[in-house]
């Protein structure tokens, strides 16, 4: 197939690439930043997708497929620029799908939508609502953006539409919001919580999206690899030192004496963090992860 990769340029991106290349697909993408380095069989165009250039990609080369993976998902990075990116982008991507003609949508999302709280089951399927997003607000416009491109499932029926809310992911390239969580030698943690944390290889990652557009799903899943583990085994299986903190002191702490910084409405995802049932996925796709806890935090521990 001809795969638009929207986002190709970030980490993930051209995890995805890679492998869809592999796969015998023929891949474009577009990116604001650039990809100096794109391997052959990866055509890269610079642009915004919210951008008139973005929609003469999808006029002129005409894909029979799109990976949308042009969000910004850190947690740390709230601006206006992020939000107009997730929910105008988001829009775009479908609205152009939808027009000229792409057979198959894959939206890459966050289990994040699910929203961290105490009374929330322990693992989540997807027909569940959004919650906690009053005490996490920085997550509205990914909420938002998952539910517009959901929203294509029926407005646009003839595209088959797959919603991924996927696990933090962690391996070499070091990037993402639990990675940027575990970089530092001391890791904080809610003094009296050590919850299970779910995560993937990087690589499973990109197998799992390739997984999606291949067997062209349709429907919202829940993408996970191994199984969740305590979250102080992961700290220090990482090398890294996990320092109790109690709740009211963790805003004083974040951002200083060498501590992560996360936002106030992340402190409930380090008590509560969410864990989902990925079977149906599993069940449509044929997916298995390759990676497993050990060896997908040790690929992160041992990276340069």
């Amino acid at each position: 197939m001809r795969v638009l990769v929207t986002g190709i340029s970030g980490k993930l991106g051209r995890r995805v690439a890679l492998r869809l290349v592999e796969g015998g697909h023929e891949v474009l993408g577009i990116d604001r930043r650039p990809w100096a380095d794109a391997p052959p069989g990866v055509e890269v165009h610079q642009t915004d997708i919210r951008k008139r250039q973005a929609e003469d990609v999808f006029r002129i080369h005409e894909p029979e497929a799109v990976v949308h993976m042009a969000t910004v998902t850190h947690i740390t990075q709230q601006n206006a620029d992020r939000y107009r990116i997730n929910l105008q982008g988001t829009r775009a991507v479908v609205d152009h799908c939808h027009r000229y003609g792409v057979k198959r949508l894959v939206f890459v999302g966050r289990h994040t939508y699910y929203g961290a709280a105490p009374d929330s089951p322990l693992y989540h399927s997807e027909d569940e609502p959004p919650l906690g997003m009053h005490a996490f607000p920085e997550l509205a416009d990914l909420v938002a953006a998952d539910l517009y491109a959901g929203s294509a499932l029926w407005r646009h029926p003839e595209i088959a539409t797959s919603v991924l809310r996927m696990v933090y992911t962690l391996g070499p390239s070091k990037h993402g919001t639990l990675a940027e969580y575990l970089r530092g030698p001391r890791v904080p943690v809610v003094l009296g919580f050590d919850p299970l944390f779910q995560f993937m290889h990087e690589f499973d990652a990109a197998s799992a999206v390739a997984a999606a557009l291949e067997a062209g799903v349709r429907g919202v899943f829940n993408v996970a690899g191994p199984a969740p583990m305590p979250l102080s085994a992961i700290i220090k299986e990482a090398g890294r030192t996990p320092m109790p903190v109690p709740e009211g002191m963790l805003a004083i702490t974040l951002g200083r004496f060498g501590m992560p910084y996360l936002p106030k409405g992340a402190v409930e995802h380090l008590k509560y963090p969410i864990i989902v049932d990925a079977t149906a996925f599993r069940k449509a796709t044929g997916f298995q992860h390759a990676y497993d806890e050990s060896e997908t935090i040790r690929a992160f521990a041992e990276a340069d």
